[in-house]
């Protein structure tokens, strides 16, 4: 099973790791463009997949709906940083991070569709001075964009236009980034583990409920970043695939042209 290194998965790692479950998975940590090749590729039977990506490959995974990785407004992790005001963007270099399916998708959408801004793209690596050196802008999302978001861009002055809000204002509803899935064949083929993977997943948001100030020192341990900025990120994030966040994928599918939304197959 795929597991997110970024800090913003840590609770359902902290979670998973208060149970035994040796027996039942072997997890393979990664960045989320890797792991979404890894799940589609057959790598990987379970595994976090960015929402652009299972859009595409509807017909090789089924969704399962305990977890997801999302925000009902700011995120914090997920941003466009600008040099300048998103005003002077209009025809500027944008950076798009390589690490991103899901996000770069969003920031070209939300920039053209909403904010009527045209620019010029280019895939780079996640680091935000290298970015800059040829670009006016930076899409980054996971840990560096959550250390743009604290602290560079306040004090370097530069703007952060967060995604996760941004969708909020614009469509009303909650942003899904990435949802966990299952191969199809997996889910026919061992049904009886792939429910214990959910329930293991189910126990561990529990945990990381419960003991959320040691899923905040962990994760200040594991970062360095001050713990109270840590404690009120997590409480941004949204690990929901209820209602809300399916009519938020199917807006996304919509005003995106990715997938069919009505072919999303999920197990419950």
């Amino acid at each position: 099973m795929g597991q997110i290194e970024f800090l913003n998965c840590l609770p359902l790692a902290w979670g998973l790791a208060q149970q035994d479950l040796s027996d039942v998975m072997t997890l393979v940590s990664d960045t989320p463009d890797v792991l979404s090749d890894s799940l589609i590729a057959g790598d990987l039977d379970v595994g976090p997949i960015s929402l652009v990506e299972a859009l595409n490959h509807l017909d090789e995974i089924v969704l399962l709906p305990e977890v997801a990785v999302g925000s009902d407004g700011p995120v914090q992790s997920v941003c466009l940083v600008s040099k300048v005001p998103l005003s002077q963007l209009q025809g500027a270099v944008i950076s798009l991070g390589s690490t991103s399916r899901t996000s770069v998708v969003l920031a070209r959408m939300l920039l053209e569709q909403h904010l009527g801004i045209m620019a010029t793209y280019r895939t780079d690596p996640p680091d935000l001075e290298q970015m800059f050196e040829h670009s006016d802008a930076a899409v980054l999302i996971g840990d560096p964009a959550l250390q743009a978001t604290l602290f560079d861009a306040p004090q370097r002055g530069w703007e952060v236009l967060d995604l996760g809000q941004a969708w909020k204002e614009w469509t009303g509803l909650p942003m899904v980034f990435a949802v966990w899935a299952a191969r199809r064949s997996f889910a026919q083929d061992r049904a009886d583990e792939l429910q214990q993977v959910r329930e293991s997943f189910a126990a561990a948001l529990a945990f990381a409920h419960d003991g959320s100030a040691e899923v905040v020192a962990a994760a200040h341990a594991q970062s360095g970043l001050p713990e109270q900025a840590l404690a009120t990120y997590f409480a941004g994030l949204d690990f929901r695939l209820g209602a809300l966040q399916r009519e938020g994928i199917r807006r996304f599918s919509e005003l995106s042209g990715v997938g069919e939304f009505s072919a999303l197959t999920s197990l419950d």
